[in-house]
């Protein structure tokens, strides 16, 4: 089946050239790669198109954050008549057998629409970062194993609630049934959201363990910006609003918004925490005004 990876890259011209080489190594036979680059002012898509001709690289107009940048790229794989579409951040690297473990149980079940492998920290390489993601009854996502040493307790694939967003693999069929990112994310949450799209339409979705992928993005101590809180906030309550959430959700979820805003604001031991609160307090007001897209400055 042909397979073909989708990579956003924004001035991450050393990470994308690593990435790249570890998916030449790839064992599975039928892959193309496109990258897209996000105006890239450090050298990468000379970097790229010079080490590696074959790969397709589109220089994008406008940015539209993760979600509406990816949008491009898998609008293109579809064109192109990919069959699967694995979205892929920059800064990973992937195992040579990932995609063809990846794709051996997607095929037992033409049921199975997303897929995703087993991410480790990068700086901690047997350290699991996501081995798939659960929604709790508060509907909170968090990631299964996270900064678990990796033992062997996750032996076989298994049905989770979502994927991590730095690997996803999609089949064809479910962008064609449920659409593809949402846009008005930008950034954050859109991975979940789209997983909990393609399962209210009955698709399964896949974490198979035997798939290995290093992320340099997070580490175990890391600590988010203001930004991520904005956007953590904002876009978890849209995809409350757009996935009709029961009342009791909806009321955990502004209690906690209160008692993490107050907190932060009254607590002298937080006060550290002063942008994250007006991020958080922000995030809420445009999610009340339907200010979607990139965070207002």
């Amino acid at each position: 089946m042909q397979l073909t990876t989708v990579i956003l890259n924004t001035n991450r011209c050393a990470d994308t050239l690593a990435c790249l080489a570890s998916l030449h190594q790839s064992r599975y036979p039928n892959q193309h790669i496109i990258v897209l680059d996000n105006a890239s002012t450090d050298g990468s898509v000379a970097a790229i198109r010079q080490q590696f001709p074959d790969v397709q690289v589109e220089v994008l107009r406008q940015n539209k954050g993760y979600a509406g940048n990816n949008n491009v790229g898998i609008q293109l794989a579809m064109a192109q008549g990919a069959e699967w579409i694995f979205v892929l951040n920059e800064d990973t690297i992937v195992h040579p057998d990932c995609l063809t473990k990846m794709m051996q149980v997607a095929a037992q079940d033409a049921r199975i629409g997303l897929v995703g492998p087993m991410v480790y920290h990068y700086d901690e390489p047997n350290i699991i970062q996501s081995a798939g993601g659960q929604l709790d009854c508060f509907w909170q996502a968090r990631h299964i194993g996270e900064n678990e040493s990796d033992e062997g307790q996750f032996a076989q694939p298994r049905d989770v609630d979502w994927l991590s967003g730095c690997a996803i693999l999609v089949r064809r069929q479910v962008i064609e049934q449920v659409g593809a990112l949402d846009e008005r994310f930008f950034y954050y949450w859109e991975e979940t959201e789209w997983c909990m799209r393609a399962r209210r339409a009955g698709w399964r979705l896949v974490h198979v363990p035997q798939a290995q992928l290093w992320h340099k993005g997070v580490q175990r101590n890391y600590v988010p910006s203001p930004n991520v809180t904005y956007y953590q906030t904002r876009n978890r309550l849209l995809a409350l609003q757009k996935h009709h959430a029961p009342w009791y959700v909806w009321g955990h979820a502004w209690w906690q918004l209160a008692r993490t805003c107050t907190s932060w604001s009254l607590k002298p031991r937080w006060r550290h925490m002063r942008a994250h609160r007006d991020a958080l307090w922000q995030g809420a007001r445009d999610f009340m005004a339907r200010r979607w897209g990139m965070r207002p400055t």
